[in-house]
């Protein structure tokens, strides 16, 4: 399984994209600014496209995608989210105001998008790939991700706060990849609960919950342009805080855009 980081950023900046993972060559996570990197000929591919939740840095790319690519394509892209959030999109995005409503373009019966609805917990297997849902804890309602590949699953936090959930889930799967979030620094971390993100302080605390027996990369995603150097700094701290402190050696890495990953 190949997975393509399009955009990893928490903002917009140069060489900074937010949130869009490319799932080999039909599926996206997520629907970010870095989709924009994309070709005409690699969207027209996309089939399927699985959002974390309705935040603009999440799908903003997705309308100008759908206009790009509709005379080029045949069958509907499909748009896989939760109920909420879908009903985000209708109402503030394909509402004929802001964008029109390609779910009713041309025809209803055949538009140009099509939304399916998804619950945490829920898994579906597509062109061989296993896609599970997982929960998230956000300023809305929001899952997260993780993906069966040959090494084992890759996992991707979404947007969220302190999520036991998702630890338990990761301390019960053979997980070759995790991808978390941490929007915030230290200094911002009042900021980052209120808006219910991870900053560096709180990431220590969530990484705390994983087994001693789990070994896998773990990289860091959604880092404002302006903070990443800092945060990624504050993380170094807490990773080398001495023997018998909250803190445990975990492969903590900066994730990318460019990145491509083959699991």
């Amino acid at each position: 399984m190949k997975v393509r980081v399009l955009g990893c950023s928490g903002s917009i900046a140069k060489d900074c994209h937010t949130t869009s993972f490319l799932i080999g060559d039909n599926l996206l996570i997520d629907a970010g600014t870095g989709v924009g990197d994309l070709t005409l000929e690699e969207m027209r591919k996309i089939d399927h496209v699985y959002l974390t939740h309705s935040h603009l840095d999440h799908i903003a790319a997705l309308p100008l995608m759908l206009d790009a690519v509709s005379s080029l394509r045949d069958i509907p892209v499909e748009v896989h989210a939760l109920p909420q959030t879908i009903d985000a999109l209708q109402a503030h995005i394909f509402n004929n105001v802001i964008w029109p409503d390609f779910s009713t373009i041309p025809t209803a019966e055949q538009p140009f998008l099509r939304y399916r609805p998804i619950a945490v917990g829920e898994q579906v297997t597509i062109d061989g790939r296993v896609l599970e849902v997982l929960p998230a804890v956000h300023s809305v309602p929001a899952v997260a991700f993780a993906l069966l590949g040959n090494t084992g699953w890759w996992a991707f936090s979404g947007d969220t706060e302190r999520n036991p959930a998702f630890w338990s889930w990761i301390n019960a799967r053979p997980v070759c990849q995790l991808v978390i979030e941490t929007a915030f620094s230290n200094r911002e971390s009042s900021l980052a609960a209120r808006s219910l993100h991870l900053s560096p302080i709180t990431l220590s605390q969530e990484l705390a919950q994983l087994r001693t027996d789990r070994a896998f990369p773990i990289y860091i995603t959604h880092t404002k342009p302006s903070e990443t150097e800092l945060i990624m700094d504050e993380i170094r701290r807490f990773e080398t805080a001495p023997v018998g402190s909250a803190a445990t050696a975990h492969d903590i890495r900066w994730l990318r855009a460019g990145d491509i990953f083959d699991l």
